[in-house]
């Protein structure tokens, strides 16, 4: 690791950034919670804290104390200070990204801007500098005053939700985004409604209908829908056994009802794997996860498996072709790491109410809504109550960084980081699902009456 010198011309702000990287730092702050803690013993251990955490960085940068870190950390706080005086007279500057850990830990990883000629800066894989949000209002003044990108993602916050009309009126019970930026909602009727990926204006973005009566020409209310890993096929599913897929490129359809001649009413479907290999499983009112496996244009279905105690399923999720989720209505939630061949409950949640819907991001990650207007987060051994709202929470949607959920009052909330904030779009009917790209370019909630709302 090479050795930087403080006096080579760099500054306070520079010294500071490799200072608060170093052992030395880590020890000062150490300190200080040790001696705030004893506070509450005499006041004036407060004296000590502060001085503990302020003055060895002032006695090392006056002492020209060499703070190890290496070249590339040089060379990207440089770059970092070149970006700030570039902000300063062109108004440009780096995105910061958020992404929430299981211990509600987090961090921003700074993306440097790029440079005059377009092309960013070359980086050796893997050096991307990560400092905590403490550390960096501390070490950089211009972070302090980019509050707003502290609470969300920088492009997130230029983008506003608004109310799209779409050529059906009938009520739209699920939504999916798919990976392209394409979107499928489906809902009563049998009626599916897809919009395509939007590349320039979103003004210009056109809904029509995919399907008129759903995939046996029967007009089955329709009430899940989920896409394969790349948006190339989509799934639909819905009451008296309706299931059904569909080709993105080709709009075509085939219709897959009555799977393993099962009539039921299916609420929810999920969907994982790429076009061609795909992972299906479907949720009933009688408790029951059926499984289907989609592969070179032949589908089977294994028999139905019945996580809980035979309680109605409310939702279904999976992260991966392994990992899953799903939830009843006697607070019973159920983690599968085969595909849905087999279930362990990781329930009771304690919700006061009765849970709606789920999402996830993998193994460990579970967000559960309910319609008492909590959301419960698992975190891999226990469940969190986060009160967001007063009624009930029907959707939530999920990627790195952002959680969005939509309820009966026709409310969306976005979550950041940990904090939970009221979108200023409010929708004239109940919204009932929501869904968000891996990117959050798009995202789309729906709800009765065809109400839909877009984020871009």
């Amino acid at each position: 690791m090479a050795t930087h010198d403080s006096s080579a011309g760099d500054g306070f702000v520079p010294f500071f950034r490799r200072y608060a990287k170093s052992w030395v730092h880590a020890v000062a702050a150490a300190g200080m919670t040790a001696f705030g803690t004893l506070t509450i013993v005499h006041r004036g251990f407060a004296v000590l804290a502060l001085a503990s955490y302020v003055v060895p960085p002032v006695v090392l940068y006056l002492l020209r104390t060499p703070i190890e870190g290496s070249d590339e950390d040089t060379a990207t706080d440089r770059q970092h200070d070149a970006a700030a005086a570039d902000r300063a007279t062109d108004s440009g500057g780096g995105s910061l990204e958020r992404t929430e850990t299981e211990g509600d830990t987090e961090a921003a990883a700074i993306t440097e801007p790029e440079s005059e000629e377009g092309t960013e800066p070359s980086r050796a894989p893997g050096s991307a500098t990560t400092v905590s949000k403490e550390q960096r209002r501390d070490a950089d003044p211009a972070a302090a005053r980019e509050t707003a990108a502290d609470r969300a993602p920088q492009a997130e916050r230029s983008r506003r939700w608004e109310l799209v009309d779409v050529p059906t009126e009938t009520t739209l019970r699920d939504v999916c985004v798919t990976e392209t930026g394409a979107v499928y909602a489906v809902g009563d009727d049998g009626q599916v409604l897809t919009a395509d990926p939007v590349d320039g204006d979103p003004a210009e973005r056109e809904w029509m209908v995919a399907l008129e009566d759903g995939p046996a020409a029967e007009g089955e209310n329709l009430s899940g829908v989920d896409a394969t890993a790349g948006g190339e096929a989509v799934w639909i599913a819905g009451d008296s056994g309706a299931v059904g897929r569909l080709e993105a490129e080709t709009r075509r359809h085939t219709d897959y009802s009555a799977p393993a001649g099962i009539t039921d009413n299916w609420p929810g479907v999920a969907v994982a794997g790429p076009n061609g290999d795909e992972t299906i499983l479907l949720i009933n009112g009688s408790g029951d996860v059926l499984r289907g496996r989609y592969r070179d244009g032949e589908c089977s279905w294994d028999e139905p498996v019945t996580p809980g105690s035979g309680s109605s399923l409310s939702g279904i999720t999976l992260a991966d072709a392994s990992i899953g989720y799903c939830c009843d209505t006697n607070d019973g939630v159920f983690e599968t790491t085969d595909g849905g061949d087999s279930f362990d409950r990781i329930g009771p949640v304690g919700a006061g109410g009765t849970l709606e819907n789920l999402a996830t991001l993998g193994r460990g990650d579970c967000l559960v809504s309910a319609d008492d207007g909590v959301v419960h987060r698992y975190g891999g051994s226990t469940w969190t109550p986060e009160r967001v709202g007063e009624e009930a929470i029907c959707g939530i949607a999920r990627r790195e960084g952002e959680t969005i959920v939509c309820d009966a009052d026709g409310v969306i909330h976005e979550r950041v980081e940990a904090e939970w904030e009221e979108v200023d779009t409010r929708a004239p009917e109940s919204l009932l699902a929501v869904s968000v790209d891996a990117d959050g370019e798009r995202a789309v909630a729906v709800g009765e009456d065809g109400t839909v709302a877009e984020r871009w």
